[in-house]
């Protein structure tokens, strides 16, 4: 197993960190605030993201929605893809209560806890949902992970309400993922990396981000709730079974142990995934169906690769055919 990373300081959450960090950010063009969610439907497969990626100093909003299914895996064939590069960040921008030119809203119900999230593209997609947390935002702390030296939250929460897709309602009922970043973030920053997650429950779930080496992919960062209590991890390991002729993952196993001894031992296959390229990695994200300790669970695997070295790993796969 690996060891864990350097630890950091451990930050707090506040209600101020709900509305934006600007006024904390340097000159530097790269710097950027992110706000992201998921939902899915278990029973079908189907997977959903709002992301929103903001840089101030170039007065710039990116991203929007995307749902997807088992059907394909290609972001311009599933069911819904809207992903902005350059929207024009309003002024007067106040991230507790938004409507942004990507189609996004999101309103702050109650700091830290609950959020209303909407998108209404009326022929095609829209969403009335509520994420309610299942845990308090839990911070970064360690500095070895691909989020660097970033400001970084990530939290459990039960996602509720409805979407209409191409004019069929669907009942969203589940346990979602949101994190917060502000921080540097270039556009050539990537390194290949994964972020996996996983919930039978509210009050049993993981966090695993990992780095990628030559001899397996050692956790970085994350945390394990069991009982109810959140711990962070300390040592573990992402194993992935792949795909001989798309590299795509078709098992993967987490087996890790946090600060108090408690192991946690996670084997999922996905359900479906959404193949996005964001800036300049590819992002191979997974909605997983986990055997979590024994226990249903679902989450996501989000695998993601710098450009150049998915198409070198690519290109070396077809040479061997």
């Amino acid at each position: 197993m690996a060891a864990h990373a350097e630890q950091t300081e451990r930050p707090v959450f506040t209600p101020e960190d709900d509305g934006f960090h600007f006024d904390q950010l340097s000159d530097r063009w790269w710097e950027t605030e992110t706000a992201w969610f998921s939902f899915h439907v278990p029973e079908t497969g189907l997977g959903g993201w709002f992301y929103n990626m903001f840089r101030p100093n170039i007065g710039t909003v990116a991203g929007g929605a995307w749902v997807w299914d088992s059907t394909t895996d290609l972001p311009w064939e599933v069911p819904f893809s809207v992903n902005y590069t350059a929207m024009r960040l309003p002024p007067d921008a106040d991230l507790r209560d938004i409507a942004l030119p990507n189609g996004v809203t999101l309103k702050v119900l109650e700091p830290c806890t609950s959020y209303a999230l909407g998108f209404d593209d009326p022929d095609r997609f829209v969403a009335e949902l509520r994420f309610d947390a299942v845990m308090p935002p839990e911070p970064l702390t360690a500095v070895g992970s691909t989020f660097g030296s970033a400001h970084h939250f990530d939290q459990f929460g039960r996602v509720h309400g409805h979407i209409v897709l191409h004019g069929e309602r669907i009942e969203i009922d589940c346990i979602g993922m949101r994190d917060r970043t502000w921080g540097p973030r270039p556009e050539h920053r990537p390194r290949q990396a994964a972020y996996v997650t996983g919930a039978a429950d509210g009050e049993h779930a993981f966090l695993a981000v990992t780095n990628t080496r030559p001899d397996g992919d050692p956790i970085a960062y994350g945390f394990y709730r069991r009982d109810g209590r959140t711990v962070s991890l300390v040592e573990g390991e992402r194993r992935v079974l792949r795909d001989d002729v798309k590299g795509w993952v078709q098992e993967i196993e987490i087996d890790a142990t946090d600060a108090e001894g408690r192991r946690l031992r996670a084997v999922g296959r996905p359900a479906s995934r959404i193949i996005t390229n964001r800036h300049s990695f590819i992002d191979s994200n997974s909605l997983i169906h986990w055997d979590l300790d024994g226990t249903d669970a679902w989450g996501e695997d989000q695998d993601m690769w710098p450009v150049h070295t998915d198409s070198a790993a690519q290109r070396a796969r077809r040479a061997a055919r």
